[in-house]
């Protein structure tokens, strides 16, 4: 028999205060049928609200975690852009930290400062990619981005050239596409990418020790959220909780060393595979946010040497599945003058090479499919090094190691980016460019701001990496390295400095400036000081102190460029006064008065400048300007050298 409505209320407010079976009594009814709807109000739902709150305290509770992290000043400052100064900003050193979770000494880009606001009289060219990109083993200053720097600067001397490279060793299209939307914020006028050796090995890629699993979605996601100090606290506990229970298998000292987790990627394979779809789908998304922002983006192929670097990893068979038979192909084609499939022959052997550092034949295909898509200029840097390499083969004429190209070949790489530029007119008059093309590039290969110090400092490099695995099959320690080195001068001796992170690249080149300049050896002592003024071409102490000491040796006008380059960085009294002087001596009395006036401004309590802008003034006959200027001088210095007796000689001349 169904309740009525009367009984359910009945048993709804009685509920908790009688027992079903005094319930049942109270209502003569069946003790079951009491039962039975006692169970149904136990199943009933809770208030709406209730829900809400259920979802509401979990989001508060973490609301309340990150802000309390935050006042705390947890973490990292996962942040792209750090500001300089006032006027200023660069790329975070910091910011590697984004992508690698277990590795202590990650890298860093390059310190290029650009202007936090755009002038309208700039030019602004960012970088992505890896190493390569980054110019290794010759960085800071032996990159392509160098080259390309070097070249606008002299097709625009009057326009402000930015060149910011992020570039980094061991990071991969997973890095660049997080960078993609803050570069595309800074209103860059063209993006240059030269990036897909590292899709493997480097930070989250597919066969790295780096990684974050096999789905782009979900790797992609946990960077957007790497800003939330929530979830950098989330990934350091899993990080400490892993490496109680994992042991150390690390392979060597090198960062290229530490970052191959799966040695054995076989091509075809579903590693490999996973490395070629998120490469494909991460370079396909930064070119279509900078088609949507209307960016200009260059893309390059990738170089690798194929003649003179063997196959790291190979299969014993004895056939062309094999990389190790398809290299001693191409070496046999070679030496028999066989020249038809002995290109074949080296880019089969490195596809097959099962440890994939340099990028598969199938990475540069994607390129020059996302580049027709997007409608991208394109350069080809695998065809053109073919070309200059002897059998159209390139090997080590320029490539230092694997992958990483000679000085040679960085500048060939930076002379494809602008040749491609003025091509595309993608820079503005283009046509006055175009015809000092050959004289440009020569001027630039030979002003590469690269010495001596850089040279021995990539040499170490190079010998630190190539006695650790994958090239020997047992790695040498740092110290043992470092130990072999043959050290011969105090030039060799700074380099070794910098290797063992004892002295920064700068400060080496300060240090050796200074040693050269003690000598006498003012060639060199500029050649240094050039270098590191290109790598920081906004820190005004380096202008006005080789200034200072070129006019303490009356070496004037080598001392003037400086002093024009330290006014175009910062307006000082000191650098206007001595252009205005060094000007005057050479009978140019305009340029002399502009700055001597400007001088004035910034200390008008300098006998020097008034004396010397009097003289200026003389010479253009101007002497009641020159009388007032010598008047001047004398009221700061009653008895500075000769005043009296230009004053007398301007009295009567006014007169």
């Amino acid at each position: 028999m169904a309740l009525s409505n009367k009984q359910k209320q009945f048993i709804e407010r009685k509920k908790g205060k009688l027992s079903n079976k005094q319930i049942a009594k109270e209502l003569k009814l069946p003790l079951e049928e009491v039962n039975e709807f006692s169970a149904t109000i136990q199943k009933k739902k809770y208030p709406f609200y209730f829900n809400i709150l259920l979802l509401i305290i979990p989001i508060l509770l973490i609301l309340v975690l990150e802000l309390t992290l935050s006042l705390v000043n947890y973490g990292e400052p996962f942040n792209q852009w750090e500001t300089v100064d006032s006027k200023k900003m660069m790329c975070n050193p910091e910011i590697a930290k984004r992508y690698f979770y277990t590795t202590d000494a990650v890298p860093y880009p390059s310190q290029d400062l650009f202007d936090i606001e755009k002038s309208k009289y700039s030019i602004r060219i960012f970088i992505l990619g890896g190493s390569s990109a980054a110019g290794y083993p010759f960085t800071p200053n032996g990159s392509f981005a160098r080259y390309v720097k070097k070249r606008l600067e002299l097709i625009y001397p009057n326009k402000t050239i930015e060149i910011i490279n992020t570039a980094m060793a061991a990071i991969n299209s997973y890095a660049l596409l997080d960078m993609m939307p803050g570069i595309i914020e800074q209103k860059p006028d063209l993006i240059l990418i030269y990036a897909g050796h590292n899709e493997y090995y480097g930070a989250l890629g597919a066969g790295s020790l780096e990684s974050l699993g096999n789905s782009r979605w979900l790797v992609n996601l946990m960077l957007s959220a790497n800003k939330f100090k929530t979830v950098q606290l989330l990934r350091n506990v899993i990080n400490g909780v892993m490496s109680i229970f994992s042991t150390s298998n690390e392979k060597g000292g090198t960062l290229m060393a530490r970052m191959a987790s799966d040695q054995m990627i076989t091509l075809g394979s579903s590693v490999y595979q996973t490395g070629i779809n998120q490469f494909e789908g991460n370079l396909n998304e930064m070119l279509q946010m900078a088609k949507e922002a209307n960016v200009k983006v260059i893309l390059s192929d990738l170089a690798s040497n194929i003649k003179d670097q063997p196959p790291f990893v190979s299969n014993n068979k004895n056939d062309g599945s094999s990389a190790k038979y398809n290299y001693t192909k191409g070496m046999e084609s070679l030496a028999s003058d066989d020249s038809e499939k002995v290109l074949e022959f080296f880019q089969k052997a490195k596809d097959l090479d099962a440890l994939r550092f340099r990028a598969p034949s199938e990475i540069n295909s994607i390129i020059r499919k996302l580049a027709a898509k997007y409608n991208s200029p394109f350069v080809s840097t695998s065809k053109r090094f073919n070309e200059l390499s002897p059998d159209g083969i390139v090997g080590n004429n320029l490539m230092t190691d694997h992958l990483h190209p000679t000085i040679t070949g960085y500048q060939e790489i930076g002379k494809l980016f602008i040749t491609k530029m003025l091509e595309e007119n993608l820079l503005p008059d283009t046509k006055i460019a175009l015809s000092n093309n050959k004289i440009q590039d020569k001027y630039v290969r030979d002003h590469y701001n690269f010495t001596h110090l850089d040279s021995t400092i990539g040499r170490y490099r190079l010998k630190i990496l190539k006695a650790d695995w994958p090239f020997v099959k047992t790695p040498k320690s740092l110290q043992q390295v470092i130990e072999s080195f043959d050290v011969q001068n105090f030039s060799d001796s700074l380099a070794l400095f910098v290797i063992d992170n004892k002295y920064s690249w700068e400060r080496a080149h300060r240090k050796l400036a200074t040693w050269f300049f003690k000598k006498g050896d003012i060639e060199n002592y500029l050649v240094e000081m050039d270098a590191v003024i290109f790598q920081y071409p906004f820190v005004y102490d380096y202008y006005e102190m080789i200034a200072n000491n070129l006019i303490g040796l009356k070496m004037f006008s080598n001392a003037l460029p400086y002093l024009y380059k330290y006014d175009k960085v910062k307006e000082t009294a000191f650098g206007s006064k001595w252009i205005g002087i060094i000007e005057l001596s050479k009978k140019k009395s305009d340029a002399a008065i502009k700055y001597l006036v400007k001088s004035l401004k910034y200390n008008s309590q300098d006998a020097q400048v008034y004396y010397n802008l009097a003289g200026a003034y003389s010479m253009k006959q101007d002497y009641k300007s020159a009388l007032d200027a010598i008047n001047s001088c004398l009221l700061v210095n009653p008895n500075f050298n000769g005043a009296k007796g230009l004053q007398k000689q301007l009295l009567n001349a006014v007169r």
